[in-house]
């Protein structure tokens, strides 16, 4: 330049930097007569040079509209890029709602233009071998818990549509559960108990044998044979059927054995399916409902899903008689399969049936969404609730007809399936260490839940002398004497999760704490979850076709294990490696917990669009109902009488 000096304090560094600065505006300068999209020397196309953007900075308000066009323009042009990218490669559109799909487009857009994606190399060895080194780094977290609190090894199993077999390993504790590994089990194992026990005894040395409290699988003859040479070589554990599997095959053959609950589901499932199938009516429902989606897609099995959907029908019967009545519906038009519905849903001897199916099921559907409550731990539960479906069965008895001759069947399947195969010990030691219900006034004081508990305090516990201290510590809890007269640990008793309770409120009886803990945090299903049970499917056809290592499964599966926990209550170690109660002094009694549920439908513990409208006529719109029908009772039935309080 003319007339100016070089400053002789300017660093080289900073003349470098101008230097290249002023290289970089003498480029631009030479590209002047060159705009957005105009062509180029060799059939080029400029999409955006130096000079637009120092030329966006010099002007006002139309530059502020060039750039919003632009804006618009790039996120249209980028999302069609991304839609692209999951049709061409079949990824499944659920992919969109995974916090994972969030963070990586937040990433690639905090690095700007010119970011360059993870190259094969990249994606298959360096990152998933520190995705891996970081999974088994969670792992030696979870090893700390188990040795406190205990752990149940989980059996998992997969089939294919051509019947090859997996079973995934799971470790289940109050830190969360967490995948070991997924084991290849060809027909011949599967039929074979020695190899099945060899299979279970070797995870079991794998997790280390003093920290297992039970082993649970889903119920067969060949895995109740392997369970049983399990439990005769490691004298401290136990083998549990899954409680999971129990109730769905206690409902199955209820399903199955029960005139009046296959024709009754049947005319249920036509009913919900014929809803589901059509928008308008689906949004009509909804009106009706306060807005409320009651209806079940799916669940767990097709059986499961039978009774789920009698049971939200059953809950909702005034909304769909009111939408089946309504001027709306008389306007639609629809195919004699409407008028089919239409005249199932106003059926008075319909509901009645619902009503008879309903009753003799409640607590088992109840049951099956609490052990399903992966989260959280259900031993100190599962008893109460099938005790309870009992006593309905029993009190049903009373009723004559077809009443009656349901309830005697399904008495009798509860029988040959849970009492015979599925109850253990630790379902009754579970329910006389729940303060829940230990405190509570209708606390069942009888001789087989105190056999299961000394059962459990035999087999668990090694030490005499411990055995001892705990039996005089049993007297001041049963008693709620010392340590459980705190008036806190009286009112957290019904409130609190029961192995967080007794991590607060027992540290005056250590050796009861601990065992206490250690079956309340048990889980007492197999089943890893519908989101899990997905991705096993996804990784283990990929797997097949050589397409997905190993290592993949174990990180994504774990990664979904770690989402779901974070949502649950933990229990903590403190730094000396003991479990971390609660601060009594700021507890806070309105923290979710697994207390009894009298009062809640069946959709609240299968859908968290749960029916919550308080009425008391489980219709979802928050008012008491009129009479629907015009028999003059309120009820909807048709029937002219006003219904009980069922």
């Amino acid at each position: 330049m003319e007339n100016v000096e070089a400053c002789e304090h300017v660093g080289d560094d900073v003349r470098k930097e101008m230097l290249e600065f002023h290289t970089t505006l003498q480029e631009v300068n030479e590209k002047g007569c060159v705009g957005v999209g105009q062509k180029r020397e060799g059939n080029e196309v400029d999409v955006g040079s130096s000079r637009d953007s120092f030329k966006r900075r010099r002007v006002g308000s139309q530059a502020y509209a060039v750039d919003n066009k632009n804006e618009k323009t790039s996120r249209e042009e980028a999302c069609r890029a991304i839609a692209k990218f999951f049709y061409n490669n079949a990824i499944p559109f659920r992919t969109l709602c995974s916090s994972e799909f969030k963070t990586m487009c937040d990433m690639v857009s905090r690095h700007g233009v010119g970011f360059k994606p993870p190259d094969y190399d990249e994606i298959s060895k360096k990152y998933l071998a520190e995705e891996v080194k970081l999974t088994k780094e969670a792992l030696e977290e979870h090893r700390a818990m188990w040795k406190i609190t205990g752990c149940s090894i989980m059996f998992d199993g997969w089939a294919d549509k051509e019947n090859w077999s997996e079973l995934n390993v799971l470790v289940n504790s109050p830190k969360g559960t967490f995948f070991l590994k997924s084991i290849d089990v060809s027909e011949s194992d599967r039929d074979s108990s020695d190899k099945l026990f060899k299979m279970m005894d070797d995870i079991v040395e794998e997790v280390g044998e003093e920290n297992v409290v039970q082993v649970v699988t889903f119920f067969s003859p060949v895995f109740k044979a392997a369970g049983e040479k399990l439990m005769a070589k490691r004298t401290r554990l136990y083998w549990t059927p899954c409680a999971t599997h129990c109730i769905e095959v206690i409902l199955q053959d209820c399903e199955d054995n029960i005139p009046i609950h296959a024709a009754t589901l049947k005319k249920c499932q036509m009913i919900n399916i014929f809803i589901i199938s059509q928008p308008s009516l689906k949004s009509l429902l909804q009106h009706f409902t306060g807005g409320i989606d009651v209806l079940f897609d799916v669940g767990i099995t097709d059986c499961d899903s039978s009774y789920l959907t009698l049971g939200c029908l059953h809950e909702n019967k005034g909304a769909l008689i009111r939408m089946f009545t309504s001027k709306e519906w008389k306007s639609m038009e629809f195919s004699m399969l409407g008028k089919l519905v239409e005249d199932m849903v106003l059926d008075k001897e319909f509901w009645k049936n619902v009503m008879i199916c309903y009753k003799s099921t409640q607590h088992l559907l109840f049951a099956l969404g609490l052990v399903n409550l992966i989260m959280e731990p259900a031993m100190g539960f599962i008893y109460e609730h099938m005790e309870k479906a009992k006593e309905e069965i029993r009190t049903s008895l009373s009723e004559g007809g077809i009443e009656r001759e349901s309830c005697m069947l399904i008495q009798k399947i509860i029988e040959e399936r849970w009492e015979k195969q599925f109850y253990s010990p630790l379902h009754a030691a579970g329910y006389f260490l729940n303060p829940q219900f230990h405190y509570s006034p209708g606390v069942r004081d009888d001789i087989k839940v105190k056999r299961g508990l000394q059962q459990c305090i035999a087999r668990m516990v090694a030490d005499p002398e411990e055995r001892s201290k705990i039996e005089i510590q049993l007297v001041d809890f049963d008693k709620g004497i010392n340590d459980f007269s705190h008036p806190i640990a009286a009112i957290a008793s019904a409130e609190e999760i029961p192995a967080i309770w007794w991590a607060s409120f027992a540290d005056g009886q250590p050796e009861l704490q601990k065992f206490a803990i250690r079956v309340l945090s048990l889980t007492s299903s197999s089943y890893g979850g519908p989101g899990l049970q997905s991705a096993f499917e996804m990784a283990q056809t990929n797997i097949l076709r050589n397409k997905t290592p190993i290592d993949v499964l174990f990180v994504m599966a774990n990664s979904k294990l770690g989402i779901k926990k974070k949502a649950s209550v933990e229990i903590n170690l403190d730094d000396n490696g003991t479990v971390d109660g609660l601060d009594v002094d700021t507890l806070d009694l309105d923290a979710p917990c697994l207390k009894p549920q009298d009062g809640v439908g069946i959709a609240d513990l299968h859908d968290e669009n749960a029916n919550r409208d308080g009425d008391g006529d489980g219709d979802g719109d928050g008012d008491e109902d009129e009479d629907e029908d015009g028999d003059g009772d309120g009820d909807g039935d048709g029937d002219g009488d006003e219904d009980e309080d069922e």
